[in-house]
């Protein structure tokens, strides 16, 4: 018999999704819009999730998207028709949703495995518009949202866990194995900030990551914030910046495989020079990594990330960048992200800020936002303003 979830469980799932993760840590409120997006094998927890959110008095909109839907459109679609954004759609949800819960649950790891790139990132860059508008709604305060995963039985196949297994790492991430999950991740985050708070007091000027086939600097430049507990995601341990895309230079190995776009990539290594990817390889999808920093800005870093083992309750690879970005084990992980910077890095007022401000900050602007975590054993050493230096992560834990 097939390993199914019991519903007590997907209703403590649903609780810490809809009463907890969105608006940062306090839940939805009563009249709020909620924008349920759930794929169509992982219909019993969209059950709880709706019932969740009529519960807490808001509105559930619900996007109920069929299995094994997407290669037919890449297959058929011309180039109009990879280009075709639905204006009015697209402008119409985002001005009527306070919150989103996305749910990634997928019945075919690689389902788009030999689409052309070109066809899967034009489609990915004419819904631009649509993440600006969310951004910019978000910036202002008045959107938020979640992310979080439903286990197939595809999904565990494809990293040799049973299915039963697979949700036993869920469930240990989640704390869902607590009498009060939301109370635990309360606690976590209690802590996460603490170390966040001493990050922020180091007057860091740039970052030198050290590990094997690694030497790379991140500049971090000023108007900055470390981010992390803001329930954007369910689970989340990380500890992360946005930098200035200018100043990063050398080179990064990573160590764990990428599922992006219905393929997959192997042993991703990129070199940086004055900002941009200069050198990019991979042992395997090595064209789709190619593309997707072919897109306009996706050869900058949006993102520096790094997760203490202490904090992490993840230790198995789970081929889902959600899971694998947040992974503790023996040397916990550092992620960088190519594309998109996270705006709330910048510790003012996000709504105030111009875009030619954002440009002149180094935050970078794209379409794409691609996480690719390295689990090597790293020192990271962080230059500071005055001149002096101080190691604040080691063995796999922060050090400050």
């Amino acid at each position: 018999m097939i390993y199914q979830p019991p519903a007590p469980l997907l209703d403590k799932y649903a609780d810490v999704l809809i009463n907890f993760a969105l608006n940062s840590g306090e839940g939805v409120k009563p009249g709020e819009v909620v924008q349920l997006r759930v794929p169509e094998c992982a219909k019993p927890l969209l059950v709880a999730l709706r019932r969740a959110v009529l519960q807490a008095g808001a509105h559930p909109l619900v996007f109920f998207t069929p299995d094994d839907f997407t290669r037919e459109f890449f297959e058929i679609a011309n180039d109009d028709q990879l280009n075709f954004f639905a204006e009015h759609y697209h402008r119409g949800t985002v001005d009527q949703i306070d919150h989103t819960v996305v749910i990634i649950a997928e019945t075919d790891k690689q389902e788009l495995n030999g689409i052309p790139t070109k066809k899967i990132m034009a489609a990915q860059k004419a819904l631009k518009p649509y993440m600006d508008w969310r951004r910019a709604k978000e910036s202002a305060g008045n959107y938020t949202w979640t992310l979080a995963m439903y286990g197939t039985p595809a999904m565990a196949d494809e990293v040799g866990l049973s299915l039963e297994d697979y949700w036993g790492e869920i469930i240990k991430a989640c704390y869902l194995d607590e009498a009060d999950p939301a109370g635990k991740w309360q606690a976590l985050y209690t802590e996460l900030y603490a170390t966040r708070d001493k990050l922020d007091a180091l007057p860091i000027e740039k970052l030198h990551i050290e590990a094997a086939d690694t030497d790379l600097w991140v500049k971090l430049g000023p108007d900055r914030k470390w981010l992390g507990g803001s329930g954007r995601n369910i689970p989340s341990f990380e500890l992360f910046i946005s930098p200035d895309w200018r100043g990063t230079e050398g080179r990064i190995q990573f160590t764990e495989p990428l599922y992006r776009y219905g393929s997959l990539i192997k042993g991703a290594y990129l070199e940086f020079k004055d900002g941009r990817v200069t050198h990019a390889t991979a042992t395997a999808g090595e064209e789709l990594l190619r593309e997707m920093i072919a897109v306009e800005n996706a050869d900058k870093i949006g993102e520096f990330s790094l997760t203490d083992r202490r904090f992490s309750r993840i230790t198995k690879f789970m081929g889902l960048t959600l899971y694998d970005e947040n992974v503790g084990g023996e040397w916990g992980n550092t992620h960088v992200a190519v594309g998109s910077a996270y705006r709330d890095s910048f510790p003012g007022d996000t709504a105030a800020v111009e875009e030619a401000q954002w440009a002149e900050m180094g935050y970078n602007n794209s379409v794409v936002h691609t996480d690719i975590v390295a689990t090597s054993n790293r020192v990271v050493t962080a230059h500071l303003n005055d001149g002096s230096t101080k190691v604040i992560y080691r063995d796999g834990e922060f050090q400050v």
